[in-house]
């Protein structure tokens, strides 16, 4: 019997918190606390227009050593550790795959999508492929990947390694637990403990970008409302009072 770590959950409204902010604020606005670069190079939306954000399961794929794995998918199958990472899916998880770049190798197929789904799943980011690729986008789920392939998982040059450890996803640390975003911009992982502060910022932001949104349509000065200036700031909080009150 393999064992694998469980990831610790952060609150799930912090999870819907940042689904409702979206990849490309949340990577502004780390940036702003110190995170350079969260964003997850590689692993592109093939499923658009969907917007999720939860906490990461993480698996870890290495180079094949043939002597170390079996090589048909349906030997020993619970010795392959792609299908571990699935077993600790709870409702609002994602799970984020270091595949290594690979584009040969399906990491998973429509069977064990539709089982992360029936879980309660919302969306994988593989850097890598997935196979079944048609079966797949019809699950409702988010897929950020970065292509498609008829092969499974350890056809060719690659081996699931470990579960619920820290991963390179797409050049990006994600650590287990830590909340990806994602959306039609690509994947942003923010880390636990930065999360609330990103909230409030994020809001803020939010309200401001809402004003001068309004104003830039009117035909106001991008200089003025872009971003928004002192100059126009006891206008926006008059904005914002009236919203308040409305």
């Amino acid at each position: 019997m393999v064992e694998t770590p469980d990831i610790v959950r952060p609150p799930a409204e912090l999870s819907a918190a940042l689904a409702a902010i979206g990849s490309a604020t949340a990577s502004g606005e780390l940036s702003r606390l110190g995170i350079r670069s969260a964003f997850i190079r590689g692993p592109v939306t093939w499923t658009p227009g969907v917007r999720v954000a939860g906490p990461a399961l993480t698996l870890q794929f290495l180079p094949k050593r043939e002597d170390r794995y079996p090589v048909d998918e349906y030997e020993e199958p619970e010795k392959q550790l792609h299908r571990h990472v699935m077993y600790h899916t709870r409702p609002g998880d994602m799970i984020v795959v270091d595949a290594r770049g690979d584009l040969e190798s399906g990491v998973f197929g429509e069977m064990m999508l539709t089982y992360f789904k029936g879980r309660g799943g919302t969306g994988v980011v593989i850097d890598g492929c997935l196979r079944d690729i048609g079966e797949a986008k019809q699950l409702g789920l988010g897929l950020w990947i970065r292509g498609a392939t008829p092969n499974f998982h350890a056809q060719t040059g690659i081996v699931p390694a470990a579960v619920n450890v820290p991963v390179a996803c797409g050049g990006t640390v994600v650590e287990p637990g830590d909340i990806v975003v994602a959306d039609d911009d690509g994947a942003v992982v923010v880390p636990v403990k930065l999360a609330p502060a990103l909230v409030a910022h994020a809001r803020e932001h939010a309200e401001w970008e809402e004003f001068s949104r309004i104003r830039l349509s009117e035909g106001g000065d991008l200089r003025r409302y872009y971003p928004l200036s002192e100059e126009a700031r006891p206008e926006y909080e008059r904005w914002r009072a009236e919203q308040d009150t409305a």
